[in-house]
């Protein structure tokens, strides 16, 4: 059995002081909402309460899809680099970005560069860049592909986008990862799914699908929701779950989901692959989670 634990948009704070200069841009808005809105349902504590958990749990491996930060400012992207450090090693974690981390022109060229060793394929031989999506890494009997959706855009704008030179090299690392075998999971940011999301949505989501849908995948994992979420993408042999989670760093009591982790439990049976999902969530007092759900991932009921 793999176990794999999920999380996203942690929007790690507190939030360090900008400075004019950083705030003569896109900044400007998202320092209004974070003083007037988002400030007030981050509370400190909650992002390791369920990083505690989850380190209880002792999954064999992290995904990490996106919003690490709020404003991608550059003190805000080397603090976040530190959090995954003290998370665990590369190794176990895979991190792909959000639009808050390519917040303005500029900001994701700096998280690929802080958080590279988080965001590679067993194979890099090259700095970590924009360009380096999708990547892949093998973990026992599961494929983990990082899509990267993230960019700069314009204020009061969260879309995320995927296009075709991403689609040519998902196709092949899916098509090398089914050859071999093994369970493939996506990470991507931004719901691949219509309806989900409508201010911020992906730009390309019928090609993400027809990538999925043409070659297969085991499994979808996304963030910027806040939301736990389960859809599903059709495919020729079986529908392929697509899973959201509520946002790390929500305290209980807000508007939203209080945080949370996925955990799921992958095993093989009969030649067929098996997906349990756990969704554990923080409770009132945010002194640690509980278990609130636990349901198989079943093509049949899609």
């Amino acid at each position: 059995m793999f176990r794999l634990a999920h999380i996203s948009d942690p929007h790690l704070g507190p939030l360090p002081e900008p400075t004019y200069r950083e705030l003569a841009s896109k900044r400007i808005t998202g320092y209004v909402n974070w003083r007037r809105n988002r400030m007030r349902h981050h509370r400190e504590g909650v992002v390791d309460a369920v990083t505690a958990a989850i380190k209880t749990e002792a999954p064999d491996h992290l995904a990490i899809t996106g919003d690490l930060v709020n404003l991608a400012l550059d003190a805000e992207i080397h603090k976040a680099r530190q959090w995954l450090d003290d998370l665990g090693e590369p190794e176990g974690i895979s991190v792909v970005p959000g639009n808050h981390d390519a917040y303005v022109p500029g900001a994701l060229d700096e998280a690929c560069r802080a958080w590279a060793p988080y965001m590679c394929g067993d194979d890099m031989r090259h700095p970590v860049d924009r360009d380096a999506f999708p990547y892949m890494r093998r973990r026992g009997p599961v494929c983990l592909i990082g899509v990267s959706s993230a960019r700069a855009t314009a204020p009061f704008m969260a879309n995320g986008f995927f296009r075709a030179d991403q689609a040519k090299r998902l196709a092949a690392l899916l098509r090398s990862a089914g050859e071999d075998g093994c369970y493939r999971v996506v990470m991507i940011h931004h719901p691949p799914l219509r309806g989900i999301d409508p201010v911020g949505r992906l730009f390309g989501i019928r090609l993400f699908q027809s990538v999925i849908r043409d070659n297969g995948a085991e499994l979808v994992l996304h963030g910027h929701t806040h939301l736990p979420s389960l859809g599903w993408i059709a495919g020729h042999d079986a529908p392929t779950p697509v899973v959201g989670v509520a946002a790390t760093g929500q305290s209980p009591g807000g508007r939203r989901p209080a945080a949370g982790f996925n955990l799921f439990e992958i095993v093989r049976r009969k030649g067929e692959w098996k997906t349990t999902l756990e969704r554990h969530s923080v409770a009132g007092h945010v002194a640690g989670t509980e278990r609130v759900s636990v349901e198989m991932l079943d093509p049949a009921r899609a």
